[in-house]
């Protein structure tokens, strides 16, 4: 029972509430009809007992002989089956009456009804004790009977008595009528069926909406393998609404679900790659150590002074790729602030430029800055500016030849933005391969490391860094031609 569906407690609901209001209705119509034909006969007879008391001797002379007075009531109930004639007292014992032994169930009835309607006929309809049943009410006329100023008692004229009821019943029982209830109780039926189809179709999205979401979850709220409902656009009723925005939701969490997988997948294969990365420049640091630590004095000097530069190379790259790890986590988390400050954007360049330029004589690379004068006043962090061109460049460097040309050009894109772009005649990158160039730890398939372990974080921490300046960085490249990477910066409006 308390399993229902929504449309099933809807309908048994609906059956309920319909019947009770049939039944409801038909006993306020039958009432009503039954008072209103009770008004109109005792209206209409309300004069007929004052009537017989006026026209008949034997009642108006208040001289009563019963057994004559029985015999007129008889006669009088012959001509109007629909009536039963009663003689009272003052006190309203029954004194005479027309009847069969038995059928007279009482011996004294109520008078207050009698009174009220002598002294107010408008109040009809009035009931009475009906003499032949021990309960039952019945509309009546009555009439006072006197003798010359006494009351001797009333003239009680039930309206609609035993033969009436009996006559009224077997009408009812007639096959016409029956077949008028039938033909009602097939109108209300066909009315109930139709209420409860439109209540099923109104209930069947919310039905479809419920199955969409039972199935969602029993799929882990996964929709691969699970087909929704198609709830039309066109329709901007409620339950429509809300199965698309419902559908819409589930959509995002689904997205939000695959992109923490693929999130997860990344940083399992981050983790990994960074254990290989810090495993071999450790490893290395570490055979060397073990080798001066055992023969150190069979070997030379210079082998010793080339195993200590070795080792102090790989403790470097040691360094480097954990304060990377470091720098690219704290960018993730959102725990590094950005201070903004009014800077020359030439000087900070230069001073880069300056940085690599033993690096890239010693490959025989030209270094140049174009404009050469190149004072453009900018608004950034300078640290993290510095972190990123140095990135960069030293990516450039890694990955152009010997005697080729790295170049750091500084552009106007309007009055209030500068383009930068750090380009190479390097050996490029291939085009499939430019969207994933940022992310944690890739390296393209062409790379460089000249001997040099490197954790494939560095354009990864220029993009995040630059993301906080509100900047973006894009890349171009050609195989074989070289890289240009650039971003844009604030300028300071000179006054």
């Amino acid at each position: 029972m308390f399993n229902l569906s929504l449309y099933q407690k809807l309908a048994i609901s609906l059956v309920i509430i319909f019947c009770f209001i049939c039944a409801l209705v038909y006993s306020w119509s039958k009432q009503l009809e039954l008072n209103s034909k009770h008004h109109g006969e005792q209206n209409l007879h309300l004069a007929l007992a004052e009537h017989l008391v006026q026209d008949n001797p034997l009642i108006k002379e208040g001289v009563y002989d019963y057994k004559a007075l029985e015999n007129l009531f008889h006669t009088l109930m012959l001509l109007g089956p629909a009536f039963e004639f009663y003689f009272v007292d003052e006190n309203g014992k029954i004194l005479t009456y027309s009847a069969e032994p038995g059928k007279v169930k009482r011996t004294h009835i109520n008078l207050a009804p009698l009174k009220t309607l002598i002294n107010n006929p408008d109040a009809a309809p009035i009931y009475g004790d009906n003499p032949r049943d021990q309960t039952q009410q019945k509309i009546f006329s009555v009439a006072p009977v006197f003798n010359n100023d006494t009351l001797q008692g009333y003239l009680y004229v039930i309206i609609g008595g035993e033969a009436y009821d009996t006559s009224l019943n077997n009408i009812k029982s007639n096959d016409r009528l029956w077949l008028a209830a039938l033909w009602l109780t097939s109108a209300l039926a066909f009315l109930l069926i139709a209420m409860l189809i439109l209540l099923r179709f109104f209930t069947n999205p919310i039905q479809r909406l419920a199955q969409d979401v039972s199935n969602i979850e029993a799929a882990n709220y996964s929709l691969t393998d699970t087909k929704l409902s198609n709830f039309s656009t066109q329709k901007s009723n409620e339950v429509h609404s809300l199965g698309r925005s419902i559908q819409a939701m589930v959509t995002r969490i689904n997205e939000q679900f695959k992109a923490l997988e693929q999130s997860d997948k990344q940083r399992k294969e981050l983790l990994t790659h960074l254990s290989h990365d810090l495993r071999t420049p450790l490893a290395s640091l570490q055979g060397f150590l073990e080798v001066l630590n055992q023969s150190g004095s069979q070997l030379s000097a210079n082998e010793q002074q080339e195993y200590l530069h070795v080792s102090l190379n790989n403790c470097a790259q040691l360094k480097q790729l954990i304060e990377q790890i470091f720098e690219l986590a704290h960018l993730e988390n959102g725990e590094i602030s950005i201070h903004k400050e009014t800077f020359n954007l030439g000087e900070l360049i230069y001073d880069c430029i300056a940085k690599f330029s033993l690096a890239a004589d010693s490959k025989g690379i030209k270094l140049s800055v174009e404009p050469a004068i190149c004072d453009f006043p900018v608004v950034a962090d300078i640290a993290k500016l510095e972190r990123v061109l140095s990135n960069l460049i030293d990516n450039a460097i890694r990955h152009t030849p010997n005697g080729g040309n790295i170049a750091v050009h500084v552009k106007h894109i309007d009055n209030a933005q500068l383009f930068v772009q750090v380009s190479d005649t390097g050996v490029g990158i291939k085009h499939d391969e430019l969207d994933a160039i940022f992310n944690p730890h890739y390296q393209a398939s062409n790379s460089n490391n000249e001997g040099r372990q490197q954790g494939g974080l560095g354009l990864a921490i220029c993009k995040g860094l630059l993301a906080l300046m509100d900047s973006e960085i894009n890349v171009q490249s050609e195989l074989g031609k070289g890289t240009m990477f650039s971003f844009n910066l604030p300028q300071k409006i000179k006054v």
